[in-house]
């Protein structure tokens, strides 16, 4: 008669053990960087051409994952003329700006340098829910 008083005990121990691990598993989630570019693009055709495969291979070689790029549509207000580019998604801080530093992707910038202006904005995402 006791056996399954210790059994549900048991059981019951380990649902709420369980539960609180999965919790702080969650807490200790980083979430993501993502990375935005606003390019002033003066050779579209050369940008696609010669900057954005090694930029993309640089990118990818340090952990990126991609997401999205092309000329920004305004839903509202004035529409951008720059190019508007969420590209990549990172895991860290540290992770887009060694990438940034790499001898890699500053020879795609070298290039890209010759075709627009960059501004490179990383923000970090929401914490999972």
């Amino acid at each position: 008669m006791r056996t399954p008083y210790v059994v549900a005990l048991s059981v019951s121990a380990g649902m709420v053990l369980g539960a609180s691990a999965i919790q702080g598993l969650r807490a200790q989630t980083k979430p993501p960087v993502y990375q935005i570019s606003l390019e002033d693009v003066s050779n579209p055709e050369a940008i696609v051409k010669e900057y954005t495969p090694l930029a993309s291979a640089a990118s990818r070689k340090y952990g990126s994952r991609h997401i999205a790029n092309g000329f920004a549509v305004s839903i509202d207000g004035t529409q951008p003329r720059n190019r508007l580019v969420i590209i990549n998604q990172w895991d860290s801080l540290e992770q887009i700006q060694t990438w940034f530093q790499s001898p890699e992707y500053q020879k795609a910038r070298e290039i890209g340098n010759k075709y627009a202006t960059f501004q490179i904005i990383a923000v970090e995402g929401l914490p999972p829910q």
